[in-house]
């Protein structure tokens, strides 16, 4: 199958400037802490030539039907969802009046000549910053940072504080390579210098021409409407095209050195305010905890879900540990537990979480964080909320025990842009599907039960209960995504059971009890798709899959397209009662894709009408309903296997044997388990 990939290399650099005021102390006190972080798109890797195109009225439209010339003599600007040599993608009217995404986006293709002139603005306003913080970030004197980013701490002084208004002393992190994007300002580029997920301004022209694009910058602030449920805009590393943007942080207690705390009540009601904030390389133990965060006017968005802002608990630097402890928040962007950076770990156990409001995870890691927890009780209540949550810059989130529930509309209750395992845990999603998985992240699940109950919604093409998928947002670095589940139970209270769909993915099922629902859709989709959130560009956005089943009871369909590449393993004592069909409703003017079954000398496939496969490797059983033999012939009229059965299966090549090379091998629980520390 040949796709075009847009591979989006995404660097971020953290440096910290820290403000902290000691109230009784010197590792505690309600204090500020600055973050800038820069976010640029550095590289952008083409694997196939562009396609040629040019401008006419029929091919170049938006989803309402318009045309490029609609918009002769308009300025028009969105966010960017696919780039080829001379066209660009964009999704229109992103922002509603709330300035919240809007369900009724658009799509626009527009032609670009050469002629048209592009820029690079990046004299924008960074992000608000939390009400109440000091301007610029001034350290506690009052004066700003001087020259460029604020150094990192480094083995500051006992504390933490700034001395006589200096920033403490420090090596900031490397930069990422070609770092050169803030000298693009105002310069002449080219279209191959926009990537996805850059906010662009394009003037047309009364003839229908662009005459000029202004990059302005990356991804939109807020909930993202490319994203199945669970996440919000941009993407690990950072939004292609993104401006440095400072985050301020203030906490109730802020510690910047190793501190150990029980039996206290800590309490927020700031606006996009932390209730604890650990800093500085300090190692902070917080046990028999009452942690809330309760405010009306918070911000949530992209700050709360990139960087921690409005957390109960965060830590951006150093380790935490919180054990039997209750955290509560009603408040936007109000995550239990968020661990932000790649110098922050941090331990959860036997702690109660609950979250009210929006963009409030249970338990949260981005930016590289690391999150271990053991044996909480998790409920999430808002939207955008999973109970198991991660978000731009990804990280490692390891799980083992307890229950997890999330309750809002688009609320999986694992949505994945790290790699996140989890052992033995109970997991619900009341209001959504179960897992999303996007772009080159995980899930591993070792003996837990795991429901979903995704509705249905008009901007979808299908509905399903486990995704693995790549929107064009920006969200995620663009990769494998892989799902893996071991024992435990599986449940779907509506549409199908798996799709992938515009990306590269691999699942891997052992002995699963699986539950369908009333109307099992489908069992696995491998598919394109006509989402209404633009998930790669029609006709090509199809997925390139492996699933490998062991010892695993499968019932329902499984869909293909000629635009997708899948490979189907039954090994062990594995069964599959349904067919395989090839639907080209998004495959566009299709492609050269297939699909193709290895059947183990243990297994068996229950075929329940004619199916249409690339090649069948079969050393096991093949029979219908009524345990017939089914008929096998090739393409080309060549019968393979002379059934008894009405039912025939056609395809291009077959062999009385079974091909297991390329499936996938299983983990164990013990290649991530961690002990807590004492």
């Amino acid at each position: 199958m040949k796709r075009k990939h847009i591979a989006i290399v995404l660097g971020m650099v953290l440096t910290l400037s820290a403000g902290i005021t000691a109230c009784g102390s010197n590792t505690t006190g309600t204090g500020t802490t600055s973050v800038q972080s820069v976010s640029q798109n550095t590289n952008v890797d083409e694997t196939e030539s562009a396609k040629e195109s040019s401008y006419e009225e029929s091919d170049t439209n938006d989803s309402s039907g318009k045309t490029q010339a609609d918009y002769a003599g308009q300025t028009i600007s969105g966010v960017v969802q696919e780039t080829t040599e001379n066209e660009i993608t964009l999704q229109l009217d992103m922002n509603s009046d709330d300035g919240e995404m809007s369900d009724s986006t658009e799509v626009l293709t527009i032609s670009v000549d050469e002629g048209a002139a592009v820029t690079r603005d990046l004299n924008g306003e960074p992000p608000a910053k939390p009400d109440g913080e000091n301007s610029a970030s001034q350290v506690q004197n009052g004066q700003a940072p001087q020259g460029g980013p604020p150094a990192k701490p480094d083995g500051e002084n006992s504390g933490g504080q700034t001395q006589n208004g200096q920033a403490p002393q420090g090596e900031p992190p490397a930069k990422p390579e070609e770092e050169g994007q803030n000298d693009q300002a105002g310069q002449d580029l080219s279209i191959s210098d926009i990537s996805v997920g850059d906010t662009i301004e394009v003037m047309i022209d009364e003839d229908g021409t662009v005459t000029s694009i202004i990059i302005s910058g990356g991804g939109a602030n807020g909930a993202d409407s490319s994203m199945p449920g669970g996440g919000s805009g941009g993407g690990p590393g950072g939004a292609p095209g993104s401006q440095a943007a400072d985050i301020s942080y203030s906490a109730v207690n802020s510690y910047t050195e190793d501190t150990e705390v029980s039996g206290e009540t800590i309490k927020s009601t700031g606006t996009d305010e932390e209730a604890v904030l650990t800093g500085e390389g300090a190692s902070v133990k917080l046990s028999d905890m009452t942690i809330t965060r309760d405010s009306d006017d918070s911000s949530g968005g992209d700050n709360a879900s990139f960087y921690g802002v409005g957390a109960a608990v965060l830590t951006t630097d150093g380790t935490s540990t919180v054990k039997d402890s209750t955290i509560t928040t009603d408040a936007k962007g109000g995550a239990g537990v968020f661990s932000y950076g790649e110098n922050s770990t941090v331990y959860v156990a036997g702690t109660t979480i609950n979250t009210t409001q929006d963009t409030s995870g249970g338990i949260h890691a981005a930016g590289g964080g690391t999150l271990y927890a053991y044996d909480l009780d998790v409920t999430t209540n808002g939207e955008s909320s999973a109970a198991i949550r991660s978000d731009r810059g990804g990280g490692t989130m390891v799980v083992d025990g307890g229950s997890y529930t999330s309750n809002g509309a688009g609320s999986p209750v694992i949505y994945s842009t790290a790699d996140i395992s989890v052992n033995n845990a109970e997991l619900t999603a009341n209001g959504s599907e179960a897992i999303c998985i996007e772009g080159k992240n995980s899930i591993h699940l070792f003996n837990s039960n795991l429901t979903g109950n995704m509705p249905e919604n008009e901007q979808n093409d299908c509905t399903w209960n486990v995704i693995l998928y790549q929107s064009m947002s920006g969200d995620s670095v663009e990769g494998n995504s892989t799902f893996e589940m071991q024992g435990g139970t599986l449940t779907a209270k509506n549409g199908g059971m798996f799709y992938t769909t515009n990306t590269e993915s691999t699942f891997i099922l052992n002995d699963v009890d699986i539950q369908y629902a009333d109307e099992n859709d489908f069992f696995l989709k491998c598919t394109g798709n006509s989402n209404a959130r633009g998930w790669g560009s029609s006709g090509a956005n199809g997925a390139d899959c492996s699933f490998t089943a062991i010892d695993q009871e499968m019932e329902g369909n499984v869909l293909w397209d000629s635009i997708s590449e899948l490979d189907f393993y039954m090994t062990g004592s594995s069964t599959l009662t349904g067919a395989i069909l090839k639907d080209e409703s998004n495959a566009g003017n299709g492609g050269d894709g297939y699909a193709n079954l290895s059947i183990g000398e243990n297994a068996s496939w229950v075929v329940t009408e004619d199916s249409t496969l690339t090649s069948l490797n079969c050393a096991g059983t093949i029979q219908d309903t009524e345990g017939k033999t089914v008929t096998i012939k090739g393409s080309d009229g060549t019968v393979y296997v002379d059934g008894e059965s009405s039912i025939t299966i056609t395809v291009n090549h077959y062999a009385a044997s079974e091909n297991t090379e390329g499936s996938a091998e299983t983990t164990e629980w013990s290649d991530y388990a961690v002990t807590l520390p004492e």
